[in-house]
């Protein structure tokens, strides 16, 4: 068994061959897994305690995968069966906490890849929780609220199988909002008699937190500042291009208003606004309205402040000082970085999981640019989330400052975690120091549990 551990740990290439054989057809989960390994297989054969009780591998398998049929009916009577997943990936620091995704794209390699990645977002947060991730291949875009409704009590009758308060307690994700937690929410409460903090991202009336919404977003250019800094800079007077137009970017642009910088560019799947006197408040609040009441087309921001709209591409080739990519994985390239690098971007921090393609992340290090890789910059989300766990034990709410401060201060100390383990000739690693350091608390809590 010595053996074969050490075949598997001699390069890089060998070990993700292992990875591979065991998970084939999976390329968002393996991509997860080398971005990983790259930083911290190093790390493990420079500390035996890890390699002989094969930590590393030991992490990369999840604890249980849960695929369930979830069957329902539309308002006109007709019958429709989604797939739904859990995917429990680790509970040795907690509960496993992670969003639900309802999106016609998911498969079992999406949470997989989300479950993995999550295993050091929250390890790196520094509280106890663990990490799982699910949803459903179900689309709420064009239902109504009766259908919603009908399919979340569905989904939720067999996942309440697998959840609780202190086992698994899910938040929201893509395509699961405040509406979704609030049907699944009421369908727990109904079918068990209880009233417990098993969901998080609840409304404010029943266990919710204040700034949860905002948190990942603001969480992100707290992350980015911090970075900025450490070299004796800060966000005040930076241009900034922001992909994306959702939840995560809004409140990531609105921070950066705050803190001084001028935000140029948002997306959407059909294109990006490119805004050169900048996006400011009252603008901001436009785009807010178009995409969470009206669910517009980020397209009529061009039409209704004259400002440029770019069909069927990303913002990438637009000069900033700080990027933003707060949309949907591996929307940023190789090509995609070497033109930000080329137009004189200094930063980049990861709003979205997984965002930027390894040939874009080796750009990024290579340039020694400033580069927060998702699991630490986009952290904030997870750790309001963990605090909306604890109120909801305490049976009380904290107010919108003490949070925003909780929040401010859990990111600079993600960032210290990167500082420490990412040093690397003068320059920091932000990804290999975010890897290092979610990695560490994981294992060491593994190990002291023993061989299980």
């Amino acid at each position: 068994m010595k053996t074969e551990t050490m075949t598997h740990y001699s390069s890089l290439d060998a070990f993700m061959a292992y990875i591979e054989e065991k998970n084939p057809g999976q390329p968002d989960f393996l991509q997860a897994v080398y971005e990983v390994a790259e930083h911290v297989l190093p790390f493990v054969q420079k500390n035996p305690k890890y390699q002989e009780q094969r930590i590393l591998e030991r992490i990369i398998e999840p604890d249980r995968i849960i695929i369930f049929r979830v069957t329902w009916q539309d308002d006109q009577g007709g019958i429709h069966i989604n797939k739904g997943y859990r995917v429990q990936f680790n509970n040795a620091i907690g509960p496993y906490k992670g969003g639900l995704r309802f999106h016609p794209s998911v498969s079992m390699d999406t949470f997989k890849f989300l479950g993995f990645e999550q295993v050091f977002k929250n390890s790196l947060t520094t509280l106890p929780m663990g990490a799982g991730k699910g949803g459903a291949d179900f689309d709420p875009k064009g239902k109504s609220d009766a259908e919603v409704m009908r399919f979340c009590q569905a989904f939720m009758t067999e996942l309440i199988r697998h959840i609780g308060k202190d086992t698994d307690v899910p938040a929201g994700d893509i395509g699961v909002g405040a509406r979704e937690i609030s049907y699944m929410f009421g369908q727990h409460k109904r079918l068990t008699n209880r009233f417990t903090g098993v969901l998080t991202g609840k409304s404010l009336e029943y266990g919710g937190s204040l700034i949860r919404k905002e948190a990942t977003g603001y969480g992100t250019v707290y992350f980015v500042n911090n970075m900025l800094k450490e070299q004796g800079d800060s966000m005040t007077g930076k241009s900034c291009v922001i992909s994306g137009s959702g939840n995560v970017a809004q409140y990531a642009a609105e921070k950066v208003l705050q803190l001084g910088g001028k935000v140029l560019t948002m997306s959407d799947s059909a294109g990006y606004i490119y805004d050169k006197e900048g996006i400011n408040e009252e603008k901001l609040a436009w785009i807010m309205e178009l995409k969470n009441v009206r669910r517009g087309r980020i397209k009529e921001y061009a039409e209704a402040f004259n400002a440029e709209y770019v069909a069927g591409e990303r913002p990438w080739g637009v000069p900033c000082d700080v990027t933003l990519p707060c949309a949907t994985q591996n929307e940023l390239s190789g090509d995609d970085a070497k033109l930000l690098l080329k137009n004189g971007c200094k930063a980049v921090g990861e709003g979205a999981n997984m965002p930027s393609t390894p040939d874009a992340i080796h750009a990024f290090l290579n340039a020694k640019i400033l580069y927060a890789p998702g699991k630490a910059a986009n952290a904030g989300g997870v750790a309001i989330s963990g605090l909306e766990m604890s109120q909801n034990s305490m049976r009380l709410s904290w107010d919108r400052e003490d949070l925003d401060k909780k929040l401010q201060d859990i990111m600079l100390r993600i960032h210290q975690q990167c500082v420490q383990h990412g040093q690397d000739d003068g320059f920091i690693n932000y990804v290999k120091g975010a890897n290092i350091a979610g990695f560490i608390k994981v294992a060491d809590a593994m190990i002291a549990y023993g061989v299980m």
